[in-house]
């Protein structure tokens, strides 16, 4: 799919580069962090972690993918938490297939790898 966009605009559009390896290993590091402290009322949360992904950032959609991930292997998501998260690990998993040059599938199986390896350190951490 093309999609064109005066060059002018493309910052106010929301468009970016494609983020570069070093920005790889910095999302990398944010995945295997410690889970940040989310509000405990779901539509809070919620509504904390839409914003974070309107934003753009990848840092930011890194940290929202990190913590839902977390927050399912500790206990179950509520229905539209499931479906962010989903959407969430797309974008960013589209995001590390190109920066990373893989296929779709390698880039969301090694994005689910690093999600298991970093919930299963939190609860870990947790005991």
């Amino acid at each position: 799919m093309t999609v064109m966009v005066p060059t002018d605009n493309a910052g106010r559009a929301g468009l970016r580069r494609v983020i570069d390896e070093d920005t790889v290993k910095k999302v990398l590091a944010v995945l295997a962090d410690a889970c940040s402290d989310m509000p405990k009322n779901w539509n809070r949360r919620f509504k904390h972690n839409r914003d974070k992904i309107k934003t753009g950032d990848i840092y930011e959609l890194a940290e929202v993918v990190r913590n839902l991930a977390v927050r399912e292997a500790e206990k179950v998501l509520s229905t539209g938490e499931k479906q962010m998260f989903t959407r969430a690990k797309k974008i960013l998993a589209s995001e590390l297939m190109y920066a990373l040059e893989m296929s779709e599938d390698e880039a969301e199986e090694h994005l689910d790898d690093l999600l298991a390896e970093s919930a299963g350190a939190s609860l870990a951490a947790a005991s």
